[in-house]
């Protein structure tokens, strides 16, 4: 379970348990308004919280890389686009509380179907995902849930 889904489950039974002890009292709303504005406080800190991962791609070859660079939000990421970048390509990137960090590098080699491609997302020195693909049309694709939620 994740930080924000533990937090709002805290939440809920400190607040359950505050009304049921509590019963229509003064006591009970002023502690059920504390817990409250607690969770409110620890969602909002965990969606602007910023954290940095780098994207890695290798292979043979890439036509574009596509990348969540930061910035927009986790409905609507900012993407930017890489044309032709030379391999190995790294990127990092600063993001911010529930942005997924992606990376999607592309390569079309219609006259060879042998070639490779892959990526991986970092986080903390870690792989958070990664993905390979080979063949004439490769996407080799890599998306990973938020290390501040996950």
């Amino acid at each position: 379970m994740n930080r924000i889904s533990r937090s709002v489950a805290s939440a809920l039974v400190a607040s359950g348990l505050v009304l049921g002890l509590g019963a229509c009292s003064g006591i009970a709303d002023e502690a059920t308004k504390q817990v409250e504005e607690e969770v409110n406080k620890e969602v909002d800190k965990q969606i602007n919280e910023e954290y940095q991962v780098t994207y890695e791609v290798t292979g043979d070859e890439v036509d574009s890389i596509e990348y969540n660079a930061g910035g927009g939000d986790a409905a609507a990421p900012k993407l930017e686009s890489v044309q032709n970048p030379t391999l190995p390509w790294k990127k990092t990137v600063t993001l911010r509380g529930i942005e997924a960090p992606t990376v999607m590098p592309v390569a079309v080699n219609l006259t060879d179907d042998s070639g490779k491609l892959s990526c991986k997302i970092v986080y903390e020195g870690k792989a958070i995902a990664e993905k390979s693909g080979a063949g004439a049309v490769q996407v080799a694709g890599c998306v990973a849930v938020s290390p501040i939620v996950g």
